[in-house]
């Protein structure tokens, strides 16, 4: 994580430091939720957690997809920044990609209120990482199985995530708008299957 606490919210690429989005209870008290590293094979797609909410899997999974790649911004839960909804990007370079998610790493590792999905036209393979920190990856299930290992995954039980809590963080409204102007995303109404 960078050190960037003290930089200004004006600029996306100036983050603030370390948030999570998810807390769970731990007997009377709040704490950050993490998950083990595992995944579980299903009959067409692997679904697995993201530990400690890092970009780091949806990263790799997705950049191992041939390009270029769509993005699906869901927003099921604005703070002002735009309407709720899905928004779609153009067609994205592996380059672009990763430029994206380096720019808003710190909102999209830090604030609950939207899934993020991501689309390889070629492959047909689906990425999706939401909300509660966990993944639902379709297409080249054993190139996706390669990927997990060398991260230190191990197929197992996908626990369940008990009582927790949703972030959606104020600090992190700039960076949730100037995502919206990034790209020229084409949007459609939320499905309600999106609704939080």
């Amino acid at each position: 994580m960078s050190r960037l606490g003290s930089r200004s919210m004006s600029d996306p690429a100036k983050q603030p430091v370390h948030m999570h989005k998810l807390s769970h209870l731990a007997g009377n008290e709040w704490a950050e939720h993490s998950f083990e590293p595992v995944f579980a094979l299903e009959a067409n797609r692997i679904t697995g957690a993201v530990p400690a909410g890092s970009i780091t899997v949806f990263e790799n999974l997705v950049s191992g997809l041939t390009e270029p790649v769509i993005l699906l911004y869901i927003l099921h839960t604005p703070r002002g920044e735009g309407d709720a909804g899905r928004y779609q990007s153009p067609e994205l370079t592996t380059a672009a990609f990763r430029a994206f998610l380096s720019k808003y790493r710190a909102f999209l590792t830090g604030d609950a209120r939207f899934d993020i999905w991501a689309y390889s036209p070629h492959e047909r393979a689906t990425v999706v990482w939401d909300r509660h920190n966990q993944f639902f990856a379709y297409g080249p299930i054993q190139q996706y199985v390669s990927q997990l290992m060398a991260l230190g995954f191990k197929e197992d039980t996908i626990p369940s995530l008990g009582p927790h809590q949703h972030h959606y963080r104020p600090e992190l409204d700039p960076l949730a708008k100037a995502l919206l102007d990034e790209f020229p995303w084409s949007y459609s109404p939320l499905r309600p299957e999106d609704e939080q």
